[in-house]
């Protein structure tokens, strides 16, 4: 019998939704379909949403739009090329369900041509109209993330629906950590990091090697123990060789400082719905980070490392499954068998 596949949809706003849809991918026992922007050959490749002027937040401000969405511009070629190939899709390969990672729209669309989904919550204030309403319209709900990072406000059915994934990420290569070695992390889903005030507290911390991956605006007075690598290819084996790891609190990175148990400064970054405060607040409030509001002066950067290194190893290691992706490949496995089995009993 030919298994009728998951369907898994990448949002293409920061990295973090398509390593976690790889993992998952890689490790499930069952068939599984990509749907995202930038996909190439590795999935069904959608055309391009973003506004014309390139910046995208993920919410329309158009005064028409319903409540029950967060973008739907008028007139956008790129829109309705990519609902028609997502509906498409649907109707060709009857998909046992859909997976979204993350997109209202698109949970919508699937509920629309009676596909189960799996909305995947990531953590923030999600209580507007659209989140709700495809919180309801899901089968379940997957957070990726532990359960004692909730927001307290989370309404208790919300709670109950959510299947609490933590570990879905790579694997962490088995390397001793360089004591000595910061690294600052810039990912893909906000600005250039600022390379003067990252030259200033290396400056600050002279007996410390500091290593850049991601962007950075450029720095005319770089000291000698600053480098700038810019994009790498496997950032998960930056994070593994470095003493402490600086960075936002995209869910991608934190899954990754988590797996690999190493000391975090997290500054989070103004992103809808409060997501990336939620978790470093959550963060912070179980000392798994020193959480920071903004870049701090150089002086105060050898107190901060050190309290960051002060912090217990456990309160991170709690917060993380290093079974993650295969116990989150298991649960998706039983989830689309079951929905065949109601879908299609005789199959």
């Amino acid at each position: 019998m030919t298994r009728r596949p998951i369907g898994y949809y990448v949002h293409h706003h920061g990295a973090g939704h398509r390593a976690r849809a790889e993992a998952i991918a890689a490790a499930i026992d069952w068939p599984v379909v990509l749907l995202g922007t930038g996909l190439g050959t590795t999935g069904i490749d959608l055309c391009d949403d973003r506004p014309l002027s390139g910046s995208f937040d993920g919410v329309d401000e158009t005064a028409s739009r319903p409540a029950a969405l967060h973008y739907a511009p008028l007139d956008h070629e790129g829109v309705r090329s990519r609902v028609a190939q997502i509906a498409q899709w649907i109707a060709t390969a009857r998909p046992a369900l859909l997976v979204v990672d993350v997109s209202v729209e698109v949970a919508m669309l699937a509920r629309l041509a009676s596909v189960p989904t799996i909305y995947v919550r990531l953590n923030g204030d999600r209580s507007d109209l659209a989140h709700l309403d495809a919180f309801r319209g899901a089968t379940a709900l997957l957070a990726p993330f532990h359960r004692d990072l909730e927001m307290a406000s989370t309404p208790p059915w919300i709670r109950n629906k959510s299947r609490y994934l933590p570990g879905i990420t790579p694997a962490t290569p088995d390397h001793l950590a360089e004591d000595n070695r910061i690294l600052v992390v810039i990912g893909r889903g906000g600005p250039p990091g600022d390379g003067s005030a990252i030259a200033q507290a290396a400056r600050a911390c002279p007996n410390m090697q500091w290593r850049v991956i991601g962007p950075v605006t450029s720095t005319t007075d770089r000291p000698a123990n600053l480098d700038l690598a810019g994009w790498v290819n496997d950032p998960v084996q930056e994070i593994a060789r470095a003493g402490l790891i600086i960075g936002a609190a995209g869910d991608g990175l934190v899954s990754a400082v988590l797996a690999a148990n190493r000391p975090f400064l997290c500054i989070p970054e103004d992103r809808p719905f409060n997501e990336q405060l939620a978790t470093a607040l959550g963060l912070g409030r179980l000392n798994a980070a020193v959480v920071l509001e903004t870049w701090p002066s150089p002086d105060h950067w050898p107190g901060l490392i050190r309290q960051a290194k002060m912090l217990p190893s456990q309160c991170r290691t709690r917060l993380h499954d290093r079974d993650g992706v295969d116990t989150a490949a298991r649960w998706l496995a039983g989830m689309a068998a079951a929905a065949v089995q109601e879908l299609d009993p005789v199959a």
